[in-house]
């Protein structure tokens, strides 16, 4: 293999983070409790998903951890849980977190 050639993995790696710089996030809506919002993940990423963050069907994402969907390119600030999925659209990510959660943490810190 010639030097110049990039490994595989690296290939995947350079694909991924293109990827991840068209995944959609939707204006924050809210009701009394909760401050929400999804994310729209590129189609083609959704196939670079690890297989164990699929439901046993492999046809829908589980509920993700925080690390879990940071870890495939999600990026936003803190408070953020997956809470629900939709079946027929598995693209899409649904997250929430209290409402105020920035307005309650900024006072905690002082």
């Amino acid at each position: 293999m010639d030097s110049s050639q990039l490994t595989k993995e690296q290939e995947e790696q350079k694909r991924m983070e293109a990827l991840t710089e068209k995944i959609q996030y939707s204006d924050r809506y809210s009701d009394d409790l909760y401050e929400y919002r999804h994310v729209v993940l590129p189609k083609p990423l959704l196939r670079l998903v690890p297989k164990d963050f699929f439901t046993e069907d492999g046809r829908t994402l589980r509920l993700l951890a925080d690390a879990e969907w940071r870890g495939i390119g999600i990026t936003q600030s803190l408070g953020w849980e997956h809470y629900e999925v939709h079946a027929p659209e598995p693209h899409v990510l649904l997250f929430r977190r209290p409402k105020d959660y920035d307005a309650n943490n900024k006072a905690a810190r002082r």
